[in-house]
């Protein structure tokens, strides 16, 4: 469970949660239109579910839209799911590249911090600047 809480708070986090929402908006009016369209959709969960793999591009066949008005439908939800399978995994790792670089700037500043205070540290403090900065060099 703790990985689907960290994945919600990542999308809440990063706005990313509301284009999912609007998506999901999308796939139950767009299911509920084409039950009350096609004449083939049984139900509303029928619908919600011939365009979900619609728009995942799975397109199991099992049930297919004979209107005009249905393939329109099915042509725009696809669409949209394409477009959401690829924006939200692009701000998930905007907003880790973003942390990342936050991160690396901290660790550099107090570097610098501790560069400029340097005739005040002690030798074992000199030491583990010294180790710091020798693991810098052999990533580089």
């Amino acid at each position: 469970m703790r990985p689907i809480k960290r994945i919600f708070n990542l999308l809440k986090r990063t706005g990313a949660i509301r284009i999912f929402i609007a998506y999901l908006c999308v796939l139950l009016i767009g299911g509920v239109a084409v039950w009350l369209i096609e004449p083939g959709v049984d139900g509303p969960f029928e619908g919600f579910y011939f365009l979900f793999v619609a728009s995942t591009t799975v397109g199991f066949g099992d049930i297919a839209p004979v209107t005009v008005i249905g393939r329109i439908i099915t042509i725009v939800v696809t669409l949209i799911g394409i477009l959401t399978v690829a924006m939200v995994p692009g701000v998930v790792v905007a907003y880790y590249t973003e942390y990342l670089k936050i991160r690396e700037n901290e660790t550099v500043s107090t570097f610098l911090e501790k560069l400029e205070d340097l005739p005040n540290l002690s030798k074992e403090e000199l030491e583990a600047l010294s180790d710091r900065v020798k693991q810098f060099n052999k990533k580089r």
